[in-house]
């Protein structure tokens, strides 16, 4: 969609009034190129898979930045280690002066680890994700992040002040069934879908990963991203996934470190604090894009999606997106989990942040038995969060309890 605005415009302004660098990561083709062209006028921009820009900044980093100390955004920065020493130097010749750097990175884990160990303290990280729910069908008012951040609001204010939904039903389970990678949504055809697709994991398979791991099996770990589709919102045995695959246990914790650290995978940890029963230790996990994982699933449609064995798993992360999305997009500091007992008791989704502790349960249904609510409830009463959340596909906000809320995903 030309012209759609980023959730994320308003975190750069206020991080380049406060840091002398903000990276943008996250995973290619999410339109970080394209949002450094919301950066102000006057600021000159190099993109690293150039070949002419890379001459010119890999020269001489350090030269390059005394000559372009003021608004300069470097694009794809991972491909230069070198660059970050030099920008250390850089920054700290002009410590209190805010806002002169943007880089931007896909591919991460050589990145992040750039970051650390030369910018620690003189960056402000922004990971940026595929369009959301919430920037396809923007809303006016309120927003679900804002509320969610307010310690004072309580499940009730959810249900009064969150007034319209973004979208119908239908335009719900388009953007699920889609994903929210930018260019097939500007292109539009389910047919131009599927190609990108391919491409795309083509791209990633032999071109990024064959960048960042060159001594990594290709065909191996081909297999084992054909077998992501169907990990996708499960609980992780990393010794089950290494027999299928017939390698090692500590290889696969290696791929699936590739797949999280290139922004294709999420972990979600087990939430152990304050156990008061026995609790599944291993990590959960789901691929990121619920577009990229129906590509994998090869489900072909909407109709198709909703017979299919997984469509409780993709609904799932779909949600979970939305929500780190919304706030991370407000710069809000928080951890995620997943929580088990070894009896059964599950929640989906348990945030912690300076707004508290707020366990959420996600159904696709319209109607949710409250019997079935006894987990959150009990997690609820259990640690006295202030409320507990059910994501689902009613047709408006309703209370189940006075501090659970249930919410439909067309409101968030």
């Amino acid at each position: 969609m030309p012209g759609m605005k980023r959730a994320y415009e308003s975190l750069l302004r206020e991080y380049l009034k406060t840091f002398p660098c903000v990276g943008v990561i996250g995973p290619r083709q999410c339109g970080k190129t394209t949002f450094l062209e919301t950066l102000p006028e006057g600021w000159k921009r190099f993109d690293l898979e150039r070949t002419s820009d890379h001459q010119i900044v890999a020269s001489d980093p350090e030269l390059f930045l005394r000559l372009n100390s003021h608004h300069v955004a470097i694009d794809e920065a991972q491909l230069l280690p070198g660059l970050f020493p030099a920008l250390r130097v850089a920054i700290d010749a002009q410590r209190k002066q805010p806002g002169r750097f943007v880089i931007t990175g896909s591919s991460s884990p050589d990145l992040l680890k750039s970051v650390s160990e030369s910018l620690a303290g003189r960056i402000g990280i922004i990971e940026m994700a595929p369009f959301a729910w919430s920037e396809v069908h923007p809303a006016k008012g309120l927003s679900f992040a804002s509320l969610l951040t307010d310690r004072k609001s309580k499940a009730a204010d959810f249900e009064a002040l969150l007034k319209k939904p973004r979208g119908d039903l239908k335009a719900v389970h388009d953007y699920w069934f889609r994903g929210g990678y930018p260019e097939p949504w500007i292109k539009g055809t389910s047919r131009f879908r599927e190609l990108w697709m391919d491409q795309y994991v083509r791209t990633y398979l032999f071109r990024d990963v064959a960048r960042l791991f060159p001594g990594l099996d290709q065909n191996k770990f081909r297999l084992f991203l054909q077998m992501l589709g169907g990990l996708s919102g499960t609980i992780i045995n990393y010794a089950d996934v290494a027999r299928a695959l017939g390698v090692s246990a500590p290889t696969v914790r290696d791929y699936f470190e590739i797949a999280h650290g290139t922004f294709i995978w999420r972990r979600i940890p087990p939430y152990e604090k304050n156990a008061v029963k026995r609790v599944v230790k291993h990590p959960k996990g789901h691929l990121r894009d619920s577009g990229l994982l129906h590509y994998l699933l090869r489900i072909p449609d909407t109709h198709a999606l909703l017979g299919h064995p997984q469509v409780g798993r993709s609904w799932e992360s779909l949600v979970i997106e939305e929500i780190i999305h919304q706030l991370t997009c407000v710069g809000c500091s928080f951890d995620y989990y997943y929580h088990r007992t070894a009896a059964g008791a599950e929640v989906d989704l348990v945030l912690e942040g300076d707004f508290g502790l707020i366990p959420v349960e996600i159904k696709h249904t319209q109607t949710v038995d409250p019997r079935k609510l006894r987990s959150l409830k009990d997690f609820v009463q259990e640690r006295r969060c202030r409320m507990g959340l059910v994501i689902n596909n009613d047709q408006t906000p309703r209370l189940y309890d006075e501090n659970i809320l249930g919410l439909p995903l067309a409101y968030l």
